[in-house]
Formats: structure tokens, sequence, C-alpha cells
């Protein structure tokens, strides 16, 4: 406000001479205004009307997620079911009842079915709103603590009257009302740890950090002396970023990051109390901009159904013509004699042979009516729910040891899963376990084969598979009470962890118990061992002696350096995630003991905020470093450490312990930090500005915390800018991946040029044996800075930090000057088993015709690795499309993909037998419009296709390119954020819920738990879910076309004149109620095909790529049979009744009995499977009707006025003679396809005896005389891959 009272003043003071500047003022600060906001804080603006509060124009915290209001509730609903053409199809049928001159039937009997169809969806949207509208107010009520300055304390107030600028108070394990720009926070080490399952998914613990100009306060946060202004930018619903600075009253500003930021529905977990200002509110937070709501596809098979609908309505025309050309000529035989039954004009008057058969055509679309299902879409949906909830409730896709289950987050598309023909699968987290295990490494040139820790991890896959022996035979685990080995107490141990942490109802903990048991403990390598001793214990001895540590040797040196930077060159958070930080309580002896060693012992600083204060601290200071324990997580700073103690209102001092669990935000961190602990190099700490290691023979070390420079896809690294203790040099650790660090290693010094290029081709050696090995490989290298160089670098990286427009693109330039000439230390090679049952899963989607890619980021040797072992490439196979720079890349795929055009694309086998590899750089020109047609017939003619190197963004256009040429139905799966973009563009989207965190499962479809049960859920529930909706549709069209049939038989025999032999009521209720209930339960529990067959004959899943259920002829012969069957149930009673004398309703009952009894049977002939559900629902529909005939016909003598249907059904049930057509009539009607059946059940046994012989060949196989198989022999051996390769014979 200050700011613009000034620029007003100045721009009165010019005069008209700078009206143009001021305009173009305006102007910049409008679009400056558009895409950043201030926020003030209201305490300075309380006693200011409405209409001057700055912060007036945002919105408040009150949410409002419901759709309707008691006025707009009945007008919006039905604008939104308007929105489906079928319910306006038959709104305007049942309205074109209400004319005359065209009325069928009794005006309010017309509107029955749409009013029925339309309520039943309003009380269940209704039902929905009302419960979003009690969640809301819930959530609106919830209390908060807001500062008031008008009492001078926080006082509690409703969520809702939360506003923008608000000071809250917050505490433990409570919820975020808003979006709060951390300010304060009672942690001693200003940090407070939240948890963000709610919006992720993800329940570990998540360090946020006060402000920096808030951090080193002396005393408790006061409201009323803040006076600062925060610009940041607007709402967005990105949770990973939030850009701004704050302006302080002396010009100063500082940046804000995504860690300053705590989001609104996060619980606040260890932390007594925090205090910070709102900067967003209600439906401009982060997670309510998030809330989507559930996803909907239209899948293949509804989309097959909308063409024949529009069928549908093309023959209802046709018969609506056809009878009202007959109606026409029919009166035009009359010439000037009018019959005595002729239907006058609304006025009184003759109608023309032309009109009469116009209005006929119109009255003919309200009869022909139900040829159209108005139920059929009701009822799909109700299917569809059904099929979700056997799919949710499958125990064989349900894990145990992680307590999570299938997820069905797309109601809409379960029957798309039973016709996917292409797989596209991410590799790590995926296929493998994500739970990585630390095998080897090299430093300086040397390699460390880590052999006894290698012993140890085949022993325990040994334990682990005799469990899994133990499961699949018996059923259950053993006791193992009695067992006193090591090892098996240790699978005990792990196994009682993991329940005992599910009993909490945590999954993460579950998953961390089963992890850290087995893969935490590493048997060091003893030389490695030997010299880290070595090496410590030498810097310890020159410590002591105050010796340069510039004499110890270079080898030495790198390797301390290489596990200091496993160390500290990660995000790894040591925190105890299930309780409140613990105090230890001092008496005021021993806090001024505590605070003359604070003073004495200890000056550590805080991180780098400005030049100035670069300049002035910048000078050696005493090492931190202490063997005392007691010292080991004292206050950050003298000042802020004093403060907060003598401030204190019982004058005790706090101390906080640390406990020793490790929080990593990826298994890689995680595994090299175990590592170097094997080694005795502990991460003790982690705060914002320092992280604490112990070193053997140093004790504990406190690095000061610079900078850290995230890990990106696009620079594939991180970086930690620290101050070594040791030293007092200013040291950049970097980890990446090798494909990048080595790129950016200092060229070789001409005095050790020979030793630096042998280490650098010694461990690219390493590398390239890790990757042949299957193995991830990390590089490690270090960069020592200079205070001028470091100085220069800081400049431009501290305003690339307080930018708000660009910011991420300057931070990644600064990110790149730094790394740069960096120093090898070594590489590691960390491995990622297998999945169980991934080969298997695999085989059998072969088998099933289902093409696999894979879409890795993983280099060519470790995807390739991987492939071999899960059996998607063979050793005979790979066809690699790969080079090393980007012209090479283009030429070579160019020559490469032309040659493999010319010998693929026509290829003398059906089955293709090359495997394609293609790495990230070529995929790039690959996917250019120039090559990709060529492309895709060279990957198409190969049985797999591997892309490795590939970026998120590749991973998404190589499945859009598939689906969109080859027109074919695609899946991708995956565990990680980077393949959110690949699962959104599939068809259908799974996602992996594994160690990276739950961004893949909320972007998906359907979320798995394992990648095997991909193979039950595509085989077994995806076939029965397209065959129960494919033969439920064909079986409304029949049913509805079979009876509308009925009717147009009769328009023969009645002039053409729109009559109809059915009475009314069943004929607008006999689709809606009579033959409804049977059809639900065999379209949700029917089994053409028992889930032990497809899982043991994947070739029966093909039927769904071809769409055999439902083909476009299937459509027409279910309408020819429709009619075949309309014409034995009309002529039969026909014939039977004719010349008796009987009327109308006598006649026509008969025949609505018969066509129901005709379209039960025909159920009953095309369902696979019998329950007692289905009889039930058989049985309850034949009573349903004569329930509703003997009612409706003993007390409804006038209802269809002049006809009488009175006692007609009584008088019917006391005849043999209805009896006798009942049970004839349907038979007669139903003996085609009947026939048909056993004809084709017949073809499909002699088919299923020769599928069986060949099974029963292949488990005992005859080797011919004379041949012998020929192994295959792997060139390279991957460790998850135990078992030779198949023969061949």
């Amino acid at each position: 406000m200050a700011r613009e009272r000034g620029e007003e003043e100045d721009t009165g003071g010019t005069g008209g001479k700078s009206a143009p500047k001021v305009k173009q003022r305006q102007r910049k600060k409008k679009t400056k205004e558009s895409k950043t906001r201030t926020v003030h804080a209201n305490i300075l603006y309380d006693s200011a009307k409405g209409e001057e509060s700055p912060n007036r124009h945002y919105a408040n915290n009150k949410i409002k997620t419901t759709k309707y209001t008691l006025l707009s509730f009945l007008p919006k609903n039905l604008f939104e079911q308007f929105h489906r053409f079928a319910n306006v199809y038959f709104v305007f049928i049942a309205l074109l009842n209400f004319v005359p001159v065209v009325n069928a039937f009794q005006p309010e009997l017309a509107l029955a079915p749409v009013v029925f169809i339309l309520s039943v969806t309003a009380i269940k949207d209704l039902w929905e709103d009302y419960r979003r509208h009690r969640s809301d107010k819930e959530i609106n009520h919830m209390d908060c603590l807001v500062y008031s300055r008008a009492e001078r304390r926080y006082v509690e107030i409703y969520w809702k009257e939360l506003r923008v600028g608000d000071f809250v108070r917050l505490r433990c394990n409570e919820i975020l009302p808003a979006d709060v720009l951390l300010l304060s926070s009672s942690d001693p080490d200003r940090l407070c740890h939240i948890e963000t399952a709610t919006l992720d998914g993800e329940t570990n613990l998540k360090q946020r950090q006060v402000v920096r100009s808030f951090y080193d306060l002396d005393c408790d946060f006061n409201p009323l002396k803040y006076t600062s202004v925060i610009e940041c930018e607007k709402p967005n619903n990105d949770l990973n970023r939030f850009r701004g600075y704050i302006i302080h009253r002396n010009g100063r500003r500082d940046a804000l990051y995504k860690d300053n930021l705590l989001l609104r529905g996060c619980t606040i977990r260890n932390t007594e109390e925090a205090v910070g200002i709102v900067i967003y509110a209600g439906h401009e937070t982060k997670a309510m901009l998030n809330n989507n709501g559930p996803r909907y596809k239209r899948s293949k098979l509804e989309r097959q159904m909308n063409v024949d609908v529009f069928w549908c309505v093309i023959i209802l025309l046709i018969m609506c013509l056809f009878t009202a050309v007959g109606h026409g000529l029919w009166m035009f035989q009359y010439g000037d004699k009018r019959p005595v039954f002729d239907v006058l004009s609304p006025e009184g008057t003759d109608l023309s042979p032309i009109m009469s058969a116009i209005y006929l055509f119109l009255t003919m679309i309200i009869v022909f009516q139900v040829l159209i299902p108005i139920s059929l879409f009701v009822s799909i949906e109700i299917v569809k729910i059904c099929q979700v909830y056997f799919i949710h409730n499958d125990l064989e896709l349900y894990e145990e040891e992680t307590d999570s289950h299938l997820q069905c987050r797309a109601l809409n598309i379960t029957e798309d899963l039973g016709q996917m023909q292409y797989i596209f699968s991410d590799k790590t987290g995926t296929l493998t376990e994500n739970k990585m295990v630390f095998r080897r490494c090299t430093v300086a040139g040397v390699e460390y084969s880590h052999d006894a820790n290698a012993r140890r991890l085949a022993m325990y896959q040994e334990v682990d598979s005799e469990e899994e022996e133990c499961v699949s035979h018996g059923g259950t685990l053993p006791r193992r009470d009695s067992v006193t080995s090591h090892t098996s107490a240790r699978v005990v141990l792990r196994s009682q962890s993991t329940k005992s942490h599910r009993r909490t109802g945590s999954r993460a903990e579950a998953k961390r118990a089963s992890i850290l048991s087995k893969h935490t403990d590493i048997t060091p390598d003893p030389q490695l061992l030997d010299k880290v001793n070595e090496c410590s214990s030498k810097m310890d001895f020159m410590r002591f002696h105050s010796q340069s540590l510039s004499t110890l040797s270079s080898d030495l040196c790198d390797i301390i350096d290489f596990f200091v930077a496993l160390t500290i060159c990660n995000t790894v958070v040591v925190s105890s995630p299930n309780q409140p930080r613990q105090k230890v309580t001092l008496d005021k002896a021993g806090m001024v003991s505590f605070l003359h060693r604070v003073i004495n012992i200890f000056e550590l600083k805080s991180p780098v905020k400005t030049i100035e204060d670069f300049i002035k601290r910048f000078t050696p200071s005493r090492l931190t470093s202490s063997n005392n324990s007691s010292s080991s997580s004292l206050n950050r700073s003298n000042n802020r450490g004093c403060s907060s103690l003598i401030s204190s209102p019982s004058a005790d001092s706090t101390l906080t312990k640390l406990d020793e669990e490790k929080t990593a935000e990826s298994p890689d961190e995680a595994a090299l930090v175990y590592a170097a602990r094997a080694y005795k190099c502990s991460l003790v700490g982690r705060l914002p500005d320092q992280v604490t290691v112990e070193l053997p023979h140093l004790g504990k070390l406190s690095f000061e915390l610079l900078h850290t420079l995230g890990f990106d896809s696009t620079r594939k690294r991180m970086s930690v800018v620290v101050r070594h203790p040791l030293t007092d040099q200013i040291t950049v650790y970097t980890k990446g991946a090798d494909s990048v660090i080595m790129d950016i290693i200092r060229p070789p010094d001409t005095g050790t040029r020979k030793r630096q290029k042998k280490i650098i081709c010694r461990t690219q050696n390493y590398l390239n044996q890790y990757a042949a090995d299957g193995l991830r490989t990390l590089c490690i290298a270090k960069k020592v800075l200079s205070k001028e160089e470091y100085a220069c670098w800081l400049q431009r990286h501290l305003q690339a930090e307080t930018a708000i427009q660009g910011r991420e693109e300057l931070l990644f330039e600064s990110a790149l000057r730094l790394e740069t000439n960096l120093h090898l230390l070594g590489a590691t090679g960390i491995e990622d088993r297998l999945q169980d049952g991934v080969p298997e899963t695999i085989a059998s989607l072969r088998k099933a015709g289902l093409q696999i890619w894979v879409l890795t980021g993983d280099k060519q040797e470790t995807a390739v690795n991987i492939a071999y072992a899960c059996k998607l490439l063979h050793y005979i196979q790979a066809k690699f499309l790969c080079s090393s720079s980007d012209q090479a890349a283009k030429m070579y795929l160019t020559n490469n993909i032309n040659n493999m055009a010319a010998a693929d694309l026509y290829p003398s086998l059906p089955v293709h037998r090359l495997g394609l590899v293609i790495d990230g750089r070529t995929l790039a020109y690959a996917l250019d419009r120039s090559l990709e047609d060529k492309f895709l017939a060279v990957a198409r003619s190969c049985r797999s296709v591997l892309c490795c190197r590939s970026t998120p963004l590749q991973k998404s256009m190589v499945v859009k390119l598939v689906r969109n040429k080859l027109k074919v139905m695609t899946l991708a799966i995956g565990d990680g954020a980077n393949d959110v973009s690949m699962i959104q563009v599939a068809d259908v989207g799974v996602g992996i819920s594994g160690q990276e965190g739950m961004q893949a499962v909320m972007a998906s479809d359907f979320a798995l738990p394992r990648f095997s049960y991909l193979q039950k859920l595509l085989l077994v529930h995806g076939h029965w879910c397209y065959s129960r909706l494919a033969n439920m549709i064909l079986y409304f069209f029949y049913k509805n076309a079979m009876f509308v049939a009925l009717i147009f038989w009769y328009q023969f025999y009645c002039g053409f004149s729109g009559s109809a032999m059915i009475d009314q009521w069943y004929l607008i209720f006999f689709n809606l109620m009579f033959s409804a209930f049977p059809q639900l339960i065999t379209g949700t529990l029917d089994k053409d095909v028992s889930a032990e067959t497809l899982q043991h004959l994947p070739q029966l899943y093909r039927s769904g790529q071809n769409s055999e259920e439902y083909k476009p002829y299937m459509f027409w012969m279910n309408m020819i049979d429709a009619f075949y069957q309309s014409l034995v149930c009309f002529f039969i009673p026909y014939f039977a009744y004719a010349d008796s004398g009987v009327d109308l309703f006598t006649w026509g009952t008969p025949i609505t009995t018969i066509a129901l009894f005709t379209i039960l049977l025909h159920l009953g002939v095309e369902t696979k499977t019998w329950t007692w559900m289905n009889w039930l629902s058989i049985c309850f529909s034949v009573a349903l009707f004569f329930t509703v005939a003997l009612c409706y016909n003993a007390s409804c003598p006038t209802c269809y006025s002049p006809s009488n249907p009175y006692w007609t059904i009584q008088r019917l049930l006391q005849d043999p003679l209805f009896y006798f057509l009942c049970i004839i009539t349907p038979c007669s009607a139903l003996l085609p396809r009947s026939i048909t059946n056993v004809v084709h059940s017949l073809s499909i046994a002699r088919v299923n005896h020769f599928i069986d012989f060949i099974v029963v060949s292949k488990e005992h196989p005859q080797p011919e005389p004379g041949h012998h198989g020929v192994a295959a022999q792997p060139a390279t051996s991957f460790p998850v891959h135990q078992q030779a390769p198949p023969k061949r014979q």
C-alpha cells in the first residue's frame, strides 16, 4: 500500500508530460499483478473497512464442493441428464404422446418410464450431493487458532472464517486449514514435520522449514511486530512448486520455496507448535485445485454400442415409414368413402391419406419406442459397479505384506481390460522390486566386489524361496517358534515386525520393516574397510597434531571423500515418525554447563543469505567436531541456542534426541547411506543448514550445508555445497548417472595425467561390467571451490533464488555453472531385484497375444539384462538401434530402419522373434514425423521393444504414437511420477503402489500392488468383464427388437393404424420391470470359462482382442433372430385363437406371456454359469409379471377405454390352451438358436480336447530320434536370473 501511495504521489507531481510514462507503468503493474499475488498481514488493517483491505479480493476459506442448491437442483440436474442423448430422445417421445393426433398411450402412463429413470438418477445425485454437503459443513466448522489484534492472543474460529493474511497457530497432530507460510516453529531446529498422505498418498514424514528471515529469532514470534509483505505466484495446482519472496521494511528480499509452505490437508507431526500466515485459502489452495474427482473415459465397447444404437434408430424409422406408407395406401383404397372407424382431425374434418400417414408415422415412433433400450444405459452402469466390487474384493489380488489391494479408480472401462493389445511398462519399481541393495563399488580406480555381502544375500534368497514353497504347497507358513538358526530367526523377526506395523494401519511402515531387516545390514569388503580405517586414523592424527591434510595421499583422500559423499549427498532425514520429539530436562547447573559448552566448543552458522553475509563470515573457524556424544545434537547457533534456553519460562533447557530411523525419498539414497554406515560412516542428523556425520576415529563432524541442488530428470544428478569441517574448504559433492557425470569430469592435470586417465578408464570399465550384470550405476564426484569462485557463483545463484518468473530455468543454469570440472571419486553398483512372478507373467501375457514394450530411463546394459532376466528378450533375438552422438544417431537410425523395414515388413514366419533395443537419443529421431512410420513398422514386426534412457515425455510420445497410428488398445503401467504422462495417455493406465510415492496410482485407472497381478486382472477379470457386457448389450438389443416386432406384425391385420394387441401397461413396463432383473444377474456373475482355465490357457484372451464377442455381424444376427422369434410368438397364438371370438387383450395377453417366457428362456440358453441367483431372478420376474397382471386385471375395468382388460389373465389361467401355447411356442422360437449352440459346443469340445493334448505333450515331450536341443548360452549373466535360458527344440 505504501508503494502504491508513493507511486500516486510521484504521478501527481510530474504533470501532464509524464502521462504516457504513468500509463506504461500502470500497464506493467497490471501485467505483474496478473502473474503474482501480494499478501499483507490482516492485523494491520483490522480497523480499516472491508473494501480497504488489500486481501479483500482473495477467496475465503469456506469450501463448497456441492453442485446444487435447493433452487438449482431440479433445473441443473435435468440439464445435466439431458446431456445424454438417450434421455432427450425418450422425453421427446413422452411429450409427443401428449399430442392428441399422434398419441398412442395414455400421456401420463407414457411418462412413467422416463420419469422413473430420471428420478432414480436424480435421487442418486441428490444423495451424493447431500453427502458432500455434510462433509463440507463438517470441514468448514472445524476449529483453528487465529491471532486477534483486539485480544492480543490466539482465538478459536471456524475454518470457514479464516482469511488470506491471518496468522495461524498450528499444533501437533492438527490438520492444516489452508496453505500457510511457515514463520515460526517450536522445534529447536526451526523445522516442522508434516504428513502429506491426503495429497500424494505418501506416509513418510516431510520436513518444512521456517522462512530464512525468521530463522534466527531470539524469542517467540510476535505477529504485532510483523511488517513484511509477501509476493508470490498465483494459485495453481502444482504441489511441488512454490515461488515468491518476502519483502521486509528495510527493503531486503528473501526467497520463498516449497519447503516454506504447509499445504492444506496435511497433518502436523513431531512439532509441538508452529505459526504461519495464510497465503492461499479455500478453493485457491493447492489441495482443492487438485481435487478433480474421478476420471471419465469411454470404453471401446461403449463406442461400438453407440453405433448399434444408431442402427436401431434407423430400423425404427424404417419400420415407422413402412407402417405410415401402408396406412396411407390402406386409407387411399377407400377413396371418398371413409371407414366408420376413421379418426378425424382436431378440427373435426376428414384427413387426407397423406396427412394420416404423417400422423401415423409420429404415432408409430411412440409405439416402437421400446426398440431403443431406455434401461440399457442404467443397466450397464449397475453391472459395471458390481464388476468393480468383485474385482476389488478378489483376495488373490491382495498383498498381505503391504496391506494393499487392487483399486478401481475408473468405474466405466472395466471391459477394456479384456481387449488390450499393447502393454507399455516401466522397469524400475514395476518389473523390479525397487528395493535397492548395495552390491559393489569402485573407488579411485580400484574395484571392491563385496563377495561376503553377495553370499549373505544369496542365503536370504534361499530362505525366501523356501517360504514361498511352503506357502504354495501348504497354503500357510509353518510356525517358526522352535527355529534356532540365525537366518530363520531374522526372517521371523522381519515378519513379526511387518505384522506389528500392519496392526498400526500404516502400509509404509510395513514396507519399511520388511526392507530394513534384509537389505540394510551390509557386510563390508575387508580390503576397503581397512583402507577406511587407515585413512580416518591418519586424519585424526593429523588433526591432533595440527598438520595439514593436504599431505594425505590422494587415494586415501578419495576413499574418505567417497563415503562422505555417500552420506551427505542425499535427502535422507534422520527422524522419529511415530512419536513426538522427546525432551531432556536439565537443572540450572546443568544448563549453565551446557551453555558454556555451546559457546566454547561450537561455532555453527546458518546458510548464506547475502553476499555481504558471505564476505563477513567467510573466515577460518575451529573444527566443529567432538567425540562427546552428548554434544552431537546441540542447537543451531550460539545466539539462538542461548536465547531459546534463557527464554524458557521454567528456566529449563532442552536437548533433542535423534532417533536412528532414516527416511529417504528414493531407495537408491537409502541403499547408499546404509552402505556408508557399514563402513562406520554414519549419518547422524540432517538440519536445514548442517549435516552431522560420524566417521571412524574422527567422531562426529558437522558439515555446514550451504546449498542443495536437487535431482532432476534433465541434469540426472544432485549436488550439495558444504563447508568441510576439517579443511574449512567449500566443497561440492555430486552424485548422478554415469552418462552425465563422466562428461563433466575435469580433464587430467599435467602432473597426474597418467594416473587420472587410468582411474577414469578403469572406472568406466567397471561401470560397463556393473551394467552388464544388471546393476544400477551411479558415479560420485567432488569439486573444491575457492572463495572467489564461490562468491561469483553465489551472486548469480541468489538472483535466481529470488526470481519469481523463470526461477526453475535460472536455478537449472546456476547448477550447470557449478557442476563442471569435477574430480571423479568412484562409482557404485546397486541391485534392483525382479519382482516375484514377473517372467511368468510376461510369458503368459505374450501367449495371450499382448505386445510388451518396456520404456525405462536406465542405461542400455542394465535394461537389456533385466529384459533377459524377465524373458522379455532372448539371447539370440536382440537388434540394437543405439548410437553415441546426435548426428551419428540420426544417420545410424535412418540406415538401420530402412534395412530392417525391408527385411521385416514381410516376414515369412507368422511370429516375429526379433527384439528391438533403442536408446533415448536415437528414439528422439525415431519419433520425428519423417521416420515415425518406418520406425513403427519395424517395431511392430518385432516380438518385443525395449526403449532405454527414455525421458517421461518420450514415454508418452511412444504410447501416443502406437495408439493413434495402429488404432490398438494400449495399457501403460508404472510406479513413479515419471510414468504419469504415459499412464494418462494410454487407454488404460495402471499404477503400481511401490516405493516411489503414489503419483502414478493417483493418475491411474487401476492400481495394483505388484506387476504379477496384472495377469489375473487382464486374463481373468478383463475377459469376464468384456464377455459379460458384450453379451448383455447384444441381449438387450435382441430383447427389445423381439418385443417391438410383435406389434409390427400386428399392423398388417389392423390397417397399419398404430393399434397394439398388447396392453399399454405391459408395453411400457415390460423392459423396465418384468425382464430387467435376470439380465443384471447374468451380466454380473456369468463366467464363460473358469479362472483356472483362463490362466492356464492365456490364448483364450485373444477373443477379446479380436472383439469376437461383439462383432458388427452379431448385432444383425441377433436382430434377425429377434424378428424370427417374434414371428413364431405372434403367429402360433394367432392361428391358435383364429375364429375363436376372443377379444383383443385375451389374444394379446398370451402373446405377452409367451414373449416373456421366450426372452427368459433365451437368456437361460446363453447363460454359461448357473447360480442360485440366476434361478431366483428368473422366478422373481415370472412371479412379478403374474402378480401385476392379476392385480391389474382384477382392479382396473376402465383403465384403457374403450377396451376392457378386466379379468383377462384370470380367464386365461383357466384355459388349457394358454398353458400349451406357453410351452410349445418358446421351444419353437428357440429351436434354431439351440441347434446352433449345440453345434458350436461340439466344435469347442473338439478344440478343447486338442488343446489338452497339446498341453500334455508339452508337459511330457517325446524327443525325436537323432535330434538334440541346443541351449543358447548368454553372453552375460544377471544375478536375478539364475536359471539357464530355455532350450529350443
